[in-house]
């Protein structure tokens, strides 16, 4: 599989539950699966025979799901004509999509090369590439709707209103919306915000949701916009803006790639409930959400979730080294544990 350089080039910074016993299912092929049993976790031999049997389940099922749905799914039909899977990616969303060099890379980027695998064995194409354009907060919607990408792999938040224009993959993610600001500022409480100056990046969910408690609360804040995430987090550097309100995985990884992050503290209290990332997919074409949320069951119900974590979020992260060092959560535990579509 060959990857195409992006179409543009940016600066690089401009819920746990317990391990279940019992029948290994994948639809369509309950007569094999149920003949798969977890008899004992602490089995090496077992759960290598596990893995082995749920590669095969995996590769019959998407097989036969791209087999018959090629003629039913344009983006299918799209990618089989051209050779191509086109990714939408983030230029500045570290560790889930920036770039390195001019090269896209991170935790979702990686995530979505491992499905351009399994569609490239499912769809019997080897030499599949894959084309990377460069998108933003603004533009991912239009860019997925319009077919100029074939999914965006970035940090993107699955919400009904969003589920109108396209369709998510299972979550890869969860995060809840707080607010960054400086620890001299003694800003702590979204009440401390009144009559403040408060940064936020335009086409983002966050921004709907510190206008409605702005309202709701009437507190007067001063809403400033900005295209990208580093030129919100910049205006609080700077003290042109009380708080930079965002996702809190964004904004710790803000602030792990600051010059000065002991300087920094993010809100405990949040704008939302814990919502989650998915991968933003064509609305309608149910072919193709099949084969990308069975190639994320394979990953997120294998070992492999774990490393990849770790790799992001757990380690130091090109290019300049920094860690956020968050270990997994156990509301994400939950979800790799039972991969299914978010549906609140």
């Amino acid at each position: 599989m060959a990857d195409r350089k992006p179409a543009s080039r940016n600066s690089i910074w401009d819920r746990a539950l317990p391990e279940t016993k019992g029948t290994i299912f994948m639809p369509g092929y309950d007569k094999i699966a149920a003949t798969v049993r977890v008899i004992s976790t602490s089995s090496n031999l077992l759960r290598s025979v596990t893995t082995i049997l749920w590669a095969v389940i995996l590769a019959l099922t998407v097989g036969s799901v791209a087999a018959s749905a090629e003629e039913n799914s344009d983006t299918l039909t799209r990618i089989k004509k051209t050779g191509t899977v086109t990714i939408g990616h983030r230029a500045l969303e570290p560790p889930f999509s920036y770039l390195v060099a001019g090269i896209p890379t991170g935790y979702t980027v990686e995530i979505c090369q491992r499905i351009v695998k399994d569609i490239a064995a499912a769809l019997g194409m080897p030499d599949l590439r894959i084309e990377y354009v460069s998108v933003t907060a603004a533009t991912r919607f239009v860019m997925v709707k319009s077919h100029r990408i074939d999914m965006e792999c970035a940090a993107t938040t699955n919400n009904a209103e969003r589920r109108k224009m396209v369709a998510f993959s299972y979550p890869h993610f969860v995060t809840a919306t707080r607010f960054v600001a400086l620890k001299s500022s003694n800003i702590r409480l979204i009440s401390d915000l009144a009559g403040r100056s408060v940064a936020a990046t335009t086409g983002t969910v966050n921004l709907d949701q510190l206008n409605a408690i702005n309202r709701q609360r009437m507190l007067n804040i001063s809403v400033l916009l900005n295209r990208e995430n580093a030129d919100s987090f910049n205006l609080v550097t700077n003290g042109k803006a009380s708080a930079f309100v965002m996702d809190d995985i964004l904004l710790a990884g803000q602030i792990a790639a600051s010059s000065r992050p002991d300087d920094y503290v993010i809100s405990e209290e949040t704008f939302s409930p814990p919502e989650p990332y998915g991968i933003l997919l064509p609305l309608g074409d149910d072919a193709f959400k099949t084969i990308v949320n069975r190639s994320l069951e394979k990953l997120f119900t294998s070992k492999d979730i774990q490393e990849l974590y770790s790799k992001w979020f757990e380690r130091p992260i090109p290019p300049l080294g920094q860690n956020m060092k968050l270990p997994m959560s156990p509301e994400l535990k939950a979800v790799f544990s039972k991969p299914k579509e978010y549906l609140e």
